[in-house]
């Protein structure tokens, strides 16, 4: 293992990371931003952000529970605030959505009756034509009741993804996470038998005292299901999180072991994977060769705007990424869904990043890397009128040194190694700016 760069820093999904927004005092208008937006592939995401439980490993924004009708007038607010923004998208230009999602927190928290009306909200505020689209729905064990499962079959849903985490009871109370084996057995099950085309699993390597034997066991548990979805996370231990109050945080980041174990874990589980008749599309996700595809989805996430509903959930333009307050600390989380229920106006922006030409660069680039496919250096060319060598010399120069390129990658694709996979979550953080690190540092955890 190289000592320039560690492998496990932090996930790399967006860029930039939301630590990097901050308050705007200009506050713009939805319809500014979205005026010359092209808007004919959009994505939808709604954010839920309640669970039955908080795992200890969870930094998300979502809160336990949901007193007093939250749920309701979460709902109302997230009306409300879909009302504001398909106004704001006008109709001067053709408004179509190519793939939406719900996520959170958890969705299926909600009730089936609730989930009914979230489905109003995409269909008949936003226009998206759920029956038509890829619609992914996270779920839980707990919440994957028959008739909330029923409810997203039945409109549309194509894909059920499920955080099961482990299948060893041991280690999943050692994530702080308290559900038996047996529950997940039966949700998996039901999730089956709605015959929604496409179920993913979530595992976790590098829980306490989780050995290649105990994690082989999850993955073959796992397979059982044949699952056309994949995804293998590593463990975490961030501040304000459940383990991060009772692990030694500080020790676990600078242990060396910690970081070689998750290592030999991610390529066991990824070697298993392969073995059994799975395709590698990232360092986290698998997904089974033999599945049917998703659907119809022409959105590109490079290029392709997003609109996020709900108070945890970002949305993109091509110069303005922009969300709502964020927080970690479940009281702090609270008293951000506090405010946003009770918001009567949704017309402005007011926390976010401004994405300037530099940085658009940086989000292509880094968001096609890290797929195990690579990305075409033309598209990047013909986008950018600039080549990714020359604007990343030293960046790329140091992947390839460290074996994180892949040689024998055809003429024109720029693709990371088996290696250089393996280390995305170290080898992502480097590409991002001095000015987003800068930010990122800045934020103070609340």
């Amino acid at each position: 293992m190289s000592d320039a760069i560690r492998p496990y820093r932090s996930y790399v999904y967006a860029y930039p990371h939301k630590t990097a927004y901050r308050a705007l005092p200009e506050r713009p208008e939805l319809t500014a931003l979205w005026a010359w937006e092209p808007k004919d592939a959009l994505s939808l995401y709604a954010h839920i952000p309640f669970c039955e439980v908080r795992c200890g490993f969870c930094n998300l924004f979502t809160r336990i529970g949901a007193p007093d009708e939250l749920t309701g007038r979460y709902l109302d607010a997230l009306d409300r605030q879909a009302t504001a923004v398909r106004e704001a998208l006008g109709d001067g230009a053709p408004v179509r959505f190519a793939t939406a999602a719900f996520g959170g927190g958890t969705p299926t928290f909600l009730t089936a009756a609730e989930l009914e009306r979230l489905c109003d909200i995409a269909e008949k505020r936003m226009g998206v034509d759920l029956r038509a689209v890829p619609l992914s729905v996270e779920t839980s064990p707990a919440t994957a009741t028959a008739d909330r499962l029923a409810v997203l079959a039945e409109r549309g849903a194509t894909r059920l993804s499920i955080g099961v985490q482990s299948f060893v009871d041991a280690e999943a109370r050692a994530a702080v996470r308290p559900q038996r084996r047996a529950d997940v057995e039966a949700a998996l099950g039901r999730i089956r038998d709605t015959g929604v085309p496409v179920l993913n699993i979530d595992l976790i390597y590098g829980i306490d005292g989780q050995t290649e034997e105990s994690w082989r066991s999850s993955l073959d548990a796992a397979l059982v299901w044949r699952p056309e979805e994949l995804y293998l996370y590593p463990l975490y231990v961030r501040p304000l999180t459940g383990l991060g109050r009772i692990s030694p945080a500080d020790r676990l980041r600078a242990d060396r072991e910690w970081d070689e174990r998750r290592l030999r874990l991610y390529r066991y589980g990824r070697d298993h994977l392969l073995a059994h008749g799975y395709e590698q599309v990232s360092m986290r996700m698998f997904r089974r060769a033999d599945a049917a595809p998703l659907g119809p989805d022409d959105h590109a996430c490079q290029t392709d705007g997003m609109i996020g509903l709900g108070c945890g959930a970002r949305s993109y333009t091509s110069a303005l990424h922009y969300s709502f307050d964020y927080a970690v600390d479940m009281r702090e989380i609270r008293s951000i869904i506090d405010a946003y229920t009770e918001t009567p106006d949704f017309s402005r922006v007011e926390v976010g990043r401004w994405v300037d030409a530099g940085e658009a660069r940086r989000r292509h680039l880094l968001q096609a890397l890290l797929q195990a496919e690579g990305m075409p250096v033309a598209g990047y060319e013909e986008r950018f009128g600039s080549s990714p060598f020359a604007d990343f010399a030293e960046e790329l120069g140091r992947f390839e040194r460290l074996g994180w390129l892949d040689g024998d990658a055809p003429a024109g694709l720029l693709r990371l190694s088996p290696d250089g996979l393996a280390y995305s979550d170290g080898l992502g953080p480097e590409l991002f700016s001095p000015d987003v690190r800068a930010a990122m540092a800045a934020y103070e955890p609340k």
